[in-house]
């Protein structure tokens, strides 16, 4: 398989494994193994994940049917508003990476009879990888990227899932992102400890200490969202993630000096519908309202660069509608294009139906 590095949002990147599509006689450079075809894999997931998903545990919602991770920060948030107030925010170091093949291929045995389905599994898990060129063994960890490997990171999982359920904790967990809600400082800093120790010595694993922590819910993010205090805890986007969208924005906004509007809001309307199918999902609209106002006048700053002289700015405002006198005021106005995107001509000129007909979508549900 070919090695991806896909960059993280908060920093470093995550290693993919994509499967290239061989010959079935075909063999893998580094360790003289059939390459598993993807559509073997796909196969060999759908078959086991029917068999094994009904035993993995309630309090886990990443890569199953029928799961999602906004009913993971429902229930997060149904934690809180029952008195758990302090959350055990636990971060495994690159715990796919660092699996042992021997023992993970013993928990694959406890569930799968068939010896050739466990070499099949096996050969995927040894396949090595291509990285700048180079072949290279693969001689630990479940290689990301596959259509088996979702599966496969549950079962890693699922040890640390049942000792928690053991232990009677109240937690979820989506993929690496595993929060435990307890109802004190101290309570969580002793589970945070015991905890640890079990994924030290029992796993032999690592917790990232940098980013674990001990702290209120609403000091910390669970797959993108955070929550308010008070006595109605409601789901909020969290600043990274409002950091992240406005971020992307900028991107695409400041490369349309160069391209129409148009083209603009092409490049725009995918990455915003699909920042809103997911973040439209917060109890906080008003904010969903703001960042679609803070992205219009984005937009009306980025025309107002195009027309650049005062001539041409008079006559594309005076083509939009706009009334010549106020036209005639605006464009020969010295201010900033960020100051004059709230001036009133551009607001009438370059309207908010304006951008709809264009295709800009907005945040808000319609």
């Amino acid at each position: 398989m070919r090695r991806v590095e896909i960059p993280k949002p908060d920093g470093g990147v995550r290693k993919l494994g994509i499967q290239t599509v061989l010959h079935p006689s075909d063999e893998d450079l580094s360790l003289g193994t059939p390459v598993l075809d993807r559509f073997i894999q796909q196969a060999v997931m759908q078959v086991l994940q029917r068999q094994w998903d009904r035993t993995f545990s309630d309090y886990s919602y990443g890569f199953r049917p029928g799961r999602s991770a906004h009913q993971a920060v429902a229930k997060a948030q149904q934690y809180i508003a029952e008195g758990r107030g302090w959350c055990v925010d636990l971060d495994l170091e690159k715990l796919v990476d660092r699996v042992n093949h021997d023992k993970l291929m013993g928990q694959i045995a406890k569930r799968v009879g068939d010896k050739r389905l466990l070499k099949l599994i096996r050969a995927f898990l040894n396949a090595g990888v291509m990285e700048n060129g180079l072949a290279s063994p693969s001689v630990e960890g479940t290689p990301q990227g596959g259509p088996l490997s979702p599966l496969l990171s549950n079962l890693v999982r699922d040890e640390l899932d049942r000792e928690l359920e053991r232990r009677g904790h109240r937690y979820v967990r989506y993929a690496d992102d595993c929060n435990i809600y307890v109802r004190s400082q101290r309570a969580g800093q002793r589970v945070m400890a015991s905890v640890t120790q079990f994924i030290t010595k029992e796993l032999k694993l690592k917790v990232n200490e940098t980013k674990s922590a001990v702290a209120r819910p609403q000091e910390r993010k669970f797959l993108g969202f955070s929550f308010t205090a008070g006595p109605e805890i409601k789901r909020v986007i969290a600043p990274k993630a409002l950091d992240r969208f406005k971020q992307r924005i900028r991107e695409i906004t400041r490369r349309a000096k160069g391209v129409s509007m148009q083209t603009t809001i092409e490049e725009l309307a995918p990455y915003m519908r699909g920042w809103r199918s997911y973040f439209g999902y917060c109890e906080t609209p008003e904010v969903l309202v703001s960042l679609t106002r803070w992205v219009r006048l984005r937009l009306r700053a980025a025309m107002w660069r195009q027309w650049k002289t005062p001539r041409r700015r008079r006559e594309a405002l005076l083509e939009l509608g706009v009334r010549i006198r106020l036209a005639r005021n605006t464009a020969g106005s010295g201010l900033g294009p960020w100051y004059l995107a709230k001036a009133k001509a551009l607001s009438v000129g370059l309207s908010n139906a304006y951008f709809k007909s264009l295709g800009l979508p907005s945040l808000i549900e319609e």
